[in-house]
């Protein structure tokens, strides 16, 4: 699973993709910034059942932080999009070509309304953020009408005369953009097209049909960024009308508490309410007020700067994912060198245990068994649907061996 980092330029993308990672990615007030796609590593953060189950853990695989189990998935950062992107305008399809990769997408929008369409700077409040959301979804969902209108009328003739299915026929087209059989079927329900008669389909059609595709194979959440900004808070309500999950969002109050943090000026872990100061006597007058504003304007308003609640959410609240704890020994929680729950994967919704083994190795999804919960000790088979929060423990034949 991959979560894509979009929007137009100059809303704080990279900003949002840099508090994230703490990668090294150029940081720069003007369009374009972000010429190829940056990719990095973030953190889902989510409560680690070594509290539950009263053990010490030994984490391999991620990091537990005061019972908070910290997991790494994968972030790109793709640059901004501009109005008719998908005609190649600006530096169009390569962009498009990367979101190809996602599975979800992180829509930072600049909710001050202090950008126009383009990205230019402009008067707080002057510009619609709900523009925003809209040309993007448009710009995606022309993208993919131009894909499927390659060879159309070729592709309707097989379907039609040589009896192959529409849905057979688009899973091979649109495999390269993450678009599975499950969405293609999916949007043939709710547009009511007829897939046996593809070449009667018209253009409007094509578009509802893609644009249902999209909905399903790119769900995307709204990340409302510079929400420290007067006029982004009546934009935030607007924003939640869209119908999209809007987390309030402001990038820089997180880059700014993860280096403060990182030089060990503050306690703060990402996601947190409120940060600690460590010595007030090593901060400057200058980052003392800096840090207050923080606290007043975001964090005792907003409850966190926004930045890691929407990487949660795109990867629980759009993909379903849930977090299972694999281990060798059922008894002691532990792998084959005695270091208990050292990891911890986050999979989608619906992974059966034979599925896990395989996620964990080739060969112990060959020569799986059976699985045993580590809390019940049940025997579990290989059709077992795993629940959030499992510890598991998979057996083989290769382990008996």
């Amino acid at each position: 699973m991959l979560a894509g980092i979009v929007g137009k330029p100059n809303v704080g993308k990279t900003t949002f993709f840099v508090a994230a990672t703490m990668a090294l990615a150029e940081i720069a007030p003007y369009p374009f910034t972000t010429i190829r796609p940056n990719r990095g590593v973030a953190y889902l953060r989510v409560r680690c059942v070594c509290r539950e189950l009263g053990v010490q853990d030994e984490p391999v695989n991620s990091l537990c932080i005061n019972g908070n189990r910290l997991i790494p998935v994968e972030l790109i950062d793709c640059a901004g999009l501009v109005p008719d992107a998908w005609r190649g305008r600006g530096l169009g399809n390569q962009f498009l070509d990367e979101i190809r990769k996602a599975d979800a997408l992180i829509h930072v929008v600049d909710a001050s309304g202090s950008t126009d369409i383009e990205g230019r700077p402009c008067k707080p409040g002057e510009h619609d953020p709900v523009e925003d959301v809209r040309f993007l979804e448009r710009e995606i969902t022309m993208w993919i009408v131009q894909i499927m209108k390659r060879d159309w009328r070729k592709l309707a003739r097989r379907v039609e005369t040589a009896g192959e299915k529409l849905v057979n026929a688009l899973e091979r087209r649109l495999s390269g953009l993450a678009i599975k059989r499950s969405h293609i079927i999916e949007a043939l329900r709710k547009t009511g097209l007829d897939p046996n008669r593809p070449s009667s389909w018209s253009d409007d059609d094509l578009y509802a049909f893609a644009d249902q595709l999209r909905r399903s194979s790119k769900p995307m959440l709204i990340a409302a960024n510079k929400i420290d900004i007067p006029t982004a808070e009546e934009n935030l309500e607007r924003l939640k009308e869209t119908g999209y999950l809007v987390v309030p969002c402001c990038a820089e109050a997180e880059l700014a508490l993860r280096r403060a943090a990182e030089k060990g000026l503050i306690r703060y872990l990402p996601g947190d309410p409120d940060f600690k100061v460590v010595d007030p006597s090593k901060l400057r007058p200058e980052q003392t007020k800096a840090l207050e504003a923080i606290r007043e304007r975001v964090l005792a308003k907003y409850g966190s700067t926004g930045v890691q609640q929407a990487i949660n959410a795109a990867y629980f609240d759009l993909l379903g994912a849930i977090t299972v704890y694999p281990v060798e020994d059922p008894e002691k929680l532990c792998d084959h060198q005695g270091r208990v729950l050292p990891d911890a994967y986050v999979v989608p919704r619906g992974t059966t245990a034979r599925q896990l083994a395989y996620m964990i190795h080739t060969e112990l999804g060959e020569s799986f068994i059976y699985a045993v919960d580590a809390r019940t000790k049940k025997r579990l088979g290989e059709d077992y649907v795993l629940k959030d929060g499992d510890v598991i423990s998979i057996v083989s034949a290769r382990k008996r061996g």
